[in-house]
């Protein structure tokens, strides 16, 4: 297995592809029961190989992750082998970036000497492995609204 398993939250969700997913596999809703019962090993395996193309379909449509601690705003831009980032730093112990009111405090601030903001990059080969990691790290995919917002206030 590649990524990590689907949730049985996330199996009930996307019961319907996963149907469809067995039934390319010639799998019916008999057989399947069947399965479960008979061959539990089978039953890991189809489990695992539909959570990896859910995750790889998913991961293949993602270009921008954000990622917000207490102090910290890391905001990653991807392309298919390199990964371009912005980290803000606050170095105000008394806001909170996890807040409304830290953001707001942020864009008011932004060029103040409170605030440090740093660009890099980095090349890859195995572009999805990286944005997955990222996401076990606790970044989630945007719609890369802040990071463009950030680049063009900053005129970078």
């Amino acid at each position: 297995m590649k990524y990590t398993r689907l949730t049985k939250e996330q199996f009930e969700e996307l019961h319907r592809e996963f149907a469809e997913f067995l039934a390319v596999q010639g799998i019916d809703k008999i057989k399947w029961e069947q399965l479960k019962t008979e061959e539990p090993e089978i039953v890991e395996q189809h489990l695992d190989i539909f959570s990896d193309i859910i995750w790889e379909s998913a991961l293949d449509k993602s270009e921008f992750l954000e990622h917000f601690s207490k102090n910290h705003i890391f905001l990653f831009r991807f392309t298919e082998n390199k990964a371009e980032s912005v980290v803000i730093y606050c170095a105000n112990p008394n806001i909170d970036l996890l807040t409304q009111e830290g953001l707001v405090w942020l864009s008011e601030n932004i060029s103040s000497d409170q605030i440090e903001i740093k660009q890099g990059h980095k090349s890859f080969e195995d572009k999805n492995s990286v944005i997955f990691t990222l996401i076990r790290q606790g970044a989630l995919i945007t719609n890369g609204n802040l990071y463009k917002q950030i680049k063009i206030a900053l005129g970078i």
